[in-house]
């Protein structure tokens, strides 16, 4: 794909790697709606990132919310040469406690957004990309969270391992429609995705955002015959517990 000239959606890209993949998506020529709850801080992104920002469309949205979505989509791609090429499912939560212990709020938020979200705006996204004549790509952004359990994450871990099941039948569905679908799998980023963890500190071990969205690039960037579906991305050393 030719990054260039492409129209992209990205979900949570209002801090971490959300804002990381909007960024280097601009500067490689994209034109970015930024989905995120935060308005403030895409608009204060927006600002900061000079001319490239006036290619940056942030859009306020719940992506929870299926009737919002389908009302934005509805009305935002009504021009048939000005169809999505690239969907980021980025956005997404977790909450981690004893299965016991965890609110039933905060199961149903995670369900919310980090499963259902991506089914509503991925539904309503498809279609468009089905009639759009360039190959185009999904990329859904889980966790090595969606490999392997781990003790207070089971909410959390049900969550990215329903994605990636989408993932993998969506990519089966929607390849002979040029459409790709890749799953990512990054470990541990530096992002305030840890702010409310207390088990878990941000430090110098883990990954940094750019480098994630460096190679949301270099999959992209792939010849429209080349389909990356998988890729699990680590920090080498990370600390020790």
């Amino acid at each position: 794909m030719n990054v260039a000239d492409s129209i992209a959606i990205v979900t949570g890209s209002s801090s971490g790697i959300g804002q990381s993949f909007t960024e280097q998506l601009l500067q490689k020529g994209a034109t970015v709606y930024g989905l995120s709850r935060s308005l403030e801080r895409m608009e204060a992104h927006k600002k900061q990132l000079g001319k490239v920002g006036a290619r940056y469309i942030p859009v306020l949205m719940d992506i929870s919310d299926h009737d919002a979505i389908e009302h934005w989509v509805k009305h935002t791609f009504t021009d048939s040469n000005h169809y999505p090429d690239i969907l980021i499912n980025n956005a997404g939560l977790g909450y981690f406690d004893n299965i016991e212990d965890l609110a039933l709020e905060k199961f149903e938020q995670m369900m919310q957004v980090n499963v259902s979200g991506v089914f509503y705006l991925t539904r309503h996204i498809t279609p468009l990309m089905k009639a759009n004549p360039n190959t185009c790509h999904i990329i859904n952004i889980a966790s090595v969270a969606a490999l392997m359990g781990n003790p207070k994450i089971s909410v959390y871990n049900a969550t990215k391992y329903a994605l990636r099941g989408f993932s993998d039948a969506l990519f089966k569905e929607l390849r002979y429609d040029g459409i790709k679908v890749s799953c990512f799998f990054p470990g541990s980023i530096a992002t305030r995705f840890f702010d409310e963890i207390d088990e878990i500190e941000v430090h110098n071990g883990m990954m940094h955002p750019d480098e994630v969205a460096e190679t949301l690039i270099f999959v992209l960037e792939r010849s429209d015959n080349f389909l990356i579906s998988e890729l699990t991305m680590r920090p080498l050393q990370p600390k020790k517990s």
